[in-house]
């Protein structure tokens, strides 16, 4: 398991039980698709790719309860990281974010066709051939900080044009991943801008504060909905009845590598702070400060795991 400090923010949520979802109706353990028998596209609602991430798993579960099924097309309703996951303990809630390596960072062929083992690789390469059908994807996170939700469209604008038509979180962050390795929502067709697959990364909030279930449900049935796959009779029921404020798009520019093993922010920051002038000093790797591009600028989603090889801080500006 990771090792490390424990975040300092109270465990507002349960864990739920997922055994019930075991064996699947995939072939795949904890992977289940709902059909509708009618045309449609093939979406995806993934949880856990991180183990102590919480709100997903229970988003999942609200779906079940709801007695939630596709009015077109397929829906897949999967557990990603359910090695670590099933490892969370609430008195340690930061101890099982993955079990050798992040789950959210070998998404590239190389890797995943490579000589490497680990327990999320063997994950992955299982889970490979179903996400490769999908049309769209919702990969729910939540976060270090207790900030504002984002969701990470990637670069493609097919991915900032589906999170406007989904339209929770009001950011929507425009963003080309990590240096240490590629993402689930980044993996074959969903970053080739010939296809017209999709796939999105919600930010629900803080990892345990009890907003951060909110928000993955409403999105989750917010993205569910846009693609025309909630029965009317359901959305009725349960789909948010509020209209979320006009989204904003920050485009991130860099993001920050950590270099050395002595990188430290000069300020506590917790994400979504706008610097407002170009050069201003706010952290240093080793001897090299790390100073803001430009004017305005928006700190995404700075880490606390500050160790060489991963990403500190990314650097971003508000575009129309």
């Amino acid at each position: 398991m990771t090792r490390g400090k424990d975040e300092l923010y109270p465990v507002e949520l349960r864990a739920p039980d997922i055994s019930r979802w075991r064996q699947g109706n995939t072939g795949i353990p904890y992977m289940t698709t709902l059909d509708s028998g009618k045309p449609g596209p093939h979406a995806m609602v993934n949880a856990v790719t991180h183990g102590n991430e919480l709100c997903g798993a229970l988003a999942i579960e609200f779906l079940d309860q709801t007695g939630f099924k596709p009015a077109r097309g397929r829906v897949t309703l999967g557990f990603a990281n359910i090695a670590a996951f099933a490892a969370f303990d609430p008195t340690q809630p930061g101890a099982s974010r993955y079990v050798d390596e992040d789950f959210n960072r070998v998404w590239d062929v190389a890797t995943l066709d490579g000589p490497r083992h680990s327990a999320e690789l063997e994950r992955a390469r299982e889970i490979r051939p179903l996400i490769g059908q999908v049309d769209y994807l919702l990969d729910i996170h939540s976060m270090q900080h207790a900030t504002a939700p984002l969701m990470l469209a990637g670069m493609r604008d097919k991915g900032v044009e589906l999170a406007v038509r989904v339209g929770e979180p009001e950011f929507i962050v425009r963003d080309q991943g990590h240096a240490a390795g590629r993402r689930m929502r980044d993996y074959g067709g969903f970053d080739d801008p010939a296809s017209p697959k999709a796939a999105l990364l919600v930010e629900c909030g803080q990892h345990w504060e009890a907003a951060s279930f909110t928000v993955a449900r409403d999105v989750t049935l917010r993205f569910l909905a846009c693609l025309d796959l909630l029965d009317p009779a359901y959305a009725a029921r349960h789909l948010p009845k509020s209209i979320p404020p006009r989204p904003r798009v920050i485009e991130v520019t860099q993001a920050v590598t950590i270099e050395t093993n002595s990188f430290s922010f000069v300020e506590p920051f917790q994400g979504q702070e706008v610097i407002a002038k170009t050069g201003t000093v706010i952290g240093h790797d080793g001897g090299r400060e790390i100073r803001t591009p430009y004017d305005d600028c928006v700190l995404i989603m700075p880490s606390r795991r500050l160790a060489k090889g991963q990403t500190a801080v990314r650097l971003g500006r508000f575009v129309a």
